[in-house]
């Protein structure tokens, strides 16, 4: 599934082409990449018609374009999106022919860049579109990576902000660590406390700040802690830096290339291999219905108080 750096790297694709765009028209083909939309395909189609989208924005692994209203002001209501386990958005040449696996097609007039296509393709149909309505922030910062408004969409309200986030406080994590009785490794992929990590960079970044995946968060100290934000964001930004982690032919940037973070992987995916530390054997055990990949070595359960 997409994490963090993998939407980012789309949002940033699309972000130059959206921006101050219309839409000239929009093109339902699978009513199931609207499962998160309220309204019918129509009215999706029909809402977006003529819209003015003022940028791209994302918080952990939500997407939203910005909508202005048909009569003006600041944008109310965006197109919000989430890959889910397989979705792409693709920037194609208008009139481009169908993607394989192509759901919703967005037509829009970019006043530099002329007609483009902005393709949502979704080969296991788990990502979605919809129009939602935009709330405040309860910290009245902006809603996140590449908007300045203090809004987000409704639906992704409850997303806690990433660790990549200028207003990401550490403090309200450190306290929020501290009332968990929760492993750290599943109180990382818990989207209202941090948004995303994902499995593969919590694995990366648990190895790299040389702790187990099962520590129960409260126990971890305040440099624990921080060392552990220090690693979860150098491995987010080294991840950003590379594309992002392609696997297979799902994950793509706008222009449908791969990213490279995969050759950079320490312990997700080396399970028997050596650990690139100690040179012991990166074990792989059952988490949550995935995988948690670490070194039993470098990465050691702390013994309980006697």
């Amino acid at each position: 599934m997409p994490e963090l750096p993998e939407v980012e790297v789309v949002r940033s694709g699309l972000a130059p082409a959206v921006a101050g765009a219309t839409v000239v028209a929009a093109t339902v083909l699978d009513d199931r990449a609207l499962t998160r939309h309220g309204g019918s395909a129509a009215a999706f189609e029909a809402d977006l018609a003529g819209r003015e989208i003022t940028g791209a924005a994302r918080r952990g692994k939500f997407l939203w374009l910005p909508l202005v209203g048909r009569d003006g002001g600041v944008p109310s209501d965006a197109v919000v999106g989430h890959l889910g386990m397989s979705g792409q958005l693709l920037l194609r040449p208008s009139g481009a022919t169908a993607e394989r696996h192509e759901r919703v097609r967005l037509d829009i007039h970019h006043p530099l860049h002329g007609e483009i296509a902005v393709v949502f393709a979704d080969q296991r149909t788990f990502g979605s579109l919809a129009i939602d309505s935009l709330v405040p922030t309860p910290d009245a910062a902006p809603g996140g990576r590449g908007t300045e408004l203090a809004v987000v969409p409704s639906q992704v309200a409850h997303i806690a902000r990433d660790p990549l986030d200028p207003a990401f406080r550490d403090d309200i994590f450190r306290a929020a660590l501290a009332r968990k009785d929760s492993a750290i490794k599943r109180v990382l992929l818990d989207q209202t406390t941090a948004s995303g990590i994902g499995n593969i960079y919590a694995d990366e970044a648990l190895w790299a700040a040389r702790i187990h995946p099962g520590v129960p968060a409260r126990a971890l100290s305040t440099r624990a802690v921080g060392r552990l934000l220090a690693e979860v964001r150098a491995v987010l930004e080294k991840a950003l830096a590379e594309g992002g982690t392609s696997f297979d032919a799902q994950y793509v940037n706008v222009n449908g290339q791969a990213g490279y973070f995969v050759h950079s992987l320490n312990v997700y995916g080396r399970t028997g291999g050596p650990c690139p530390r100690c040179g012991r054997p990166i074990v792989r055990v059952s988490f949550m219905n995935r995988s948690s990949h670490y070194c039993p070595h470098c990465q050691r359960m702390p013994r309980p108080p006697a």
